[in-house]
């Protein structure tokens, strides 16, 4: 799933995401909220709420971890606009602290290190191409799962042959603001628990 706030870009409107399709959709109107669906189906793939600043106070940047209250207030939006239908989301932290525990160049590329990193309940081997990353580091870790601000899904890939397993995240690609325009990923403070959801307030905005 992936919640977009961005009042400059597109104005007072949340886009809330629920999966991508080609398939042919319709759109109904429910006051403030636009169901969107695929034709045949009638399967909501999106929702738009619109004014949505006279409901929730919301910054983009802050949408990155959905938990449940938040996914009850936006049913809450739904039935004062008439819309009684529940919002069956995964609310698991997808953006989370980790532990760059283990470094190593990557054998078929010099711009490549494969990482070993500790998100709390489990290890992940990431390979990342930044060139400030480096043991010790708590990091910004992007899960299986995740939807970045770009839309882009993280999935499990292989990059030049070696598995990777999520992503270690810059402020940039986070949508953070007052984010550094220079290459390389957001290292956090090291009194930060791998495992943590990532919240802005961990980043000076």
């Amino acid at each position: 799933m992936q919640v977009v706030y961005n009042r400059e870009g597109i104005g007072d409107v949340l886009v809330l995401t629920l999966k991508q399709t080609e398939e042919n959709i319709t759109t109904t109107s429910y006051g403030s909220v636009t169901r969107i669906a695929i034709k045949n189906t009638n399967e909501p793939v999106a929702y738009n709420i619109f004014g949505i600043s006279d409901y929730l106070e919301v910054n983009h940047y802050e949408l990155l971890n959905i938990n449940q209250s938040f996914v009850d207030q936006l049913e809450t939006i739904f039935k004062e606009n008439g819309l009684d239908e529940a919002l069956h989301i995964d609310v698991s932290p997808k953006f989370v602290v980790g532990e760059v525990e283990e470094v190593s160049k990557h054998e078929d590329s010099d711009k490549l290190n494969v990482c070993q990193v500790n998100v709390g309940d489990e290890q992940l081997q990431i390979v990342c191409g930044a060139p400030n990353v480096g043991e010790g580091q708590k990091v910004v870790v992007a899960k299986v799962g995740a939807i970045m601000p770009s839309g882009m899904e993280i999935k499990d890939s292989k990059l030049r042959g070696v598995p990777s397993t999520g992503m270690i995240c810059a402020a940039r690609e986070l949508n953070l603001p007052n984010a550094p325009q220079e290459k390389g990923i957001l290292v956090l403070n090291d009194q930060e628990k791998a495992g943590e959801p990532f919240q802005v307030t961990m980043y000076e905005v």
